[in-house]
């Protein structure tokens, strides 16, 4: 990992925002950014990446892609990935 990172590396408020229309996406600023695959990596494997990954869950779930029991499964192991709160 770099010494020197930018301000807004691996937040993932910063580098991987909700849109108006309800997805997540890069912006362009991050596009030219060095770290960018780094910072990105390290935004997805924090604690802020279970959160990301439950919206992946839920959006498939609305669109019928996946069924109740799966969803449910998911959310469980996502939610046991989750670091205990206060940490």
């Amino acid at each position: 990992m770099p010494s020197e990172t930018p301000y807004c590396f691996a937040k993932i408020e910063n580098v991987f925002p909700m849109g108006d229309d309800g997805l997540r996406h890069t912006p362009e600023s991050c596009m030219v950014c060095r770290y960018k695959t780094a910072c990105l990596r390290a935004a997805i494997s924090g604690a802020d990446g279970v959160a990301v990954e439950l919206e992946r869950v839920d959006r498939a779930y609305e669109a019928g892609m996946i069924g109740f029991v799966s969803r449910w499964s998911r959310r469980k192991t996502l939610h046991r990935k989750k670091p205990p709160e206060g940490r």
